[in-house]
């Protein structure tokens, strides 16, 4: 049975430090049908020397940003799939493999990983695998809103190549390109055991602090607000809130799951499938 391909884009911009390691971590997946995609985003260090070493794909160009490189992998991708890694992040051994598990047996446009973030130092991880459809679910499952990072996804190429997504170029790219993506998939499966690590990196963009990175933060972080607020009018979006969460199991399997949101519904989910809701008026 041939197994799908999935194409893993690495944008890379004077991060050599990290990035053989970055490079080893993928080629000890479980998951062996990968095609991986460096794209070396005019950097000055030795990082397109170190990516040589490897059994990748090599791109160098003029810097021109994350979003940009993104694009550019996006464009060479020959696989089904398509990861976006940070050249300085990690993921556990089995994540490709229990990403396209989940999207198999789900038929998802979009698996959604969990996340340990050193950075912020918290986590979003998942209890249990749950096939989300409604809008809403999939937004709260995933908390796209703030965590909008692209690197949690695996997405099917043909999806993205349907609905001609692209990254900004400018700005929080990846905010816009989650939340669209998240809003327009027709299924997105949530997968506890597939893990990926963000790192906290010296000397990284996000770690910066000097005062030019301290104000590009704030003013990403303005515009991704705006447009995070103009999207919600625009679809006639309200996200709610879970204010409990209840799980039944038999045998210690996760049977059937309770939802209670803070507008007054409630939603119940069988082996992590919606079934049905109820809604409670107040009189």
């Amino acid at each position: 049975m041939t197994t799908l391909k999935i194409s893993v884009v690495i944008p890379v911009y004077n991060d050599g430090k990290h990035l053989a390691q970055c490079i080893e971590n993928i080629l000890c997946q479980s998951y062996k049908n990968l095609e991986i995609i460096v794209v070396n985003d005019g950097s000055t260090d030795q990082s397109a020397e170190i990516a040589e070493k490897y059994p990748v794909k090599l791109i160098n160009q003029k810097n021109g940003g994350v979003g940009v490189a993104r694009n550019v992998g996006m464009d060479c991708a020959t696989g089904d799939y398509i990861h976006f890694m940070d050249s300085d992040d990690l993921i556990n051994l089995d994540y490709y493999s229990n990403m396209v598990d989940a999207i198999m047996l789900t038929g998802a446009d979009i698996a959604c990983c969990s996340t340990i973030n050193e950075i912020r130092r918290q986590s979003h991880l998942f209890s249990d695998r749950r096939l989300l459809v409604e809008a809403d679910d999939k937004f709260q499952a995933t908390n796209v809103y703030d965590w909008g990072y692209c690197w949690r996804y695996l997405f099917k190429k043909s999806f993205l190549d349907e609905i001609k997504l692209q990254f900004k170029t400018s700005g929080l790219e990846d905010m816009p390109f989650s939340i669209e993506a998240i809003y327009k998939a027709n299924k997105v499966v949530t997968v506890p055991d597939a893990i990926y690590y963000y790192k906290k990196r010296i000397g990284s963009i996000i770690t910066a602090t000097d005062n030019t990175a301290k104000r590009n933060r704030k003013n990403n972080w303005v515009e991704a607000k705006k447009f995070r607020k103009e999207f919600m009018q625009q679809h006639n979006l309200n996200i709610a809130s879970p204010l409990q969460k209840f799980q039944y199991k038999i045998f210690g399997i996760p049977m059937m799951t309770k939802i209670i949101y803070n507008s007054n519904k409630t939603r119940w989910y069988l082996f992590g499938i919606y079934i049905f809701q109820q809604k409670s008026i107040n009189v």
